[in-house]
């Protein structure tokens, strides 16, 4: 079983529950390190980027998210902008064909 379990990625979602377990449960870094066959040194390393991202998830605008929407809005309004132009071309294509085929 250890063997399966070392076979696992640890993805950040993997790591974010074993730090929720720590952190809720009674359970120690060593603990988490045996019973997951990792060293302590990977959980303490994994709970140093947790515990820096937690001031910046626990303020009221965190930093990266907005600049992450800023970037997705400037996509999205570029996809629209060229949609439009497409829309245009076509509908002006479309009656350039019916105007040809009635003459």
């Amino acid at each position: 079983m250890m063997q399966e379990q070392k076979n696992k990625r640890w993805r950040a979602k993997r790591k974010a529950e074993l730090i929720k377990k720590i952190y809720r449960v009674p359970t120690t870094v060593p603990e988490a390190a045996r019973v997951n066959d990792l060293t302590q040194a990977e959980i303490e390393s994994w709970m140093d980027d947790a515990e820096a991202g937690m001031e910046n998830a626990l303020e009221a605008n965190p930093k990266g998210i907005a600049e992450q929407y800023e970037k997705q809005l400037s996509e999205l309004k570029e996809v629209y902008g060229e949609t439009m132009l497409q829309l245009k071309f076509r509908k002006k294509l479309q009656h350039h064909l019916d105007s040809t085929e009635k003459s």
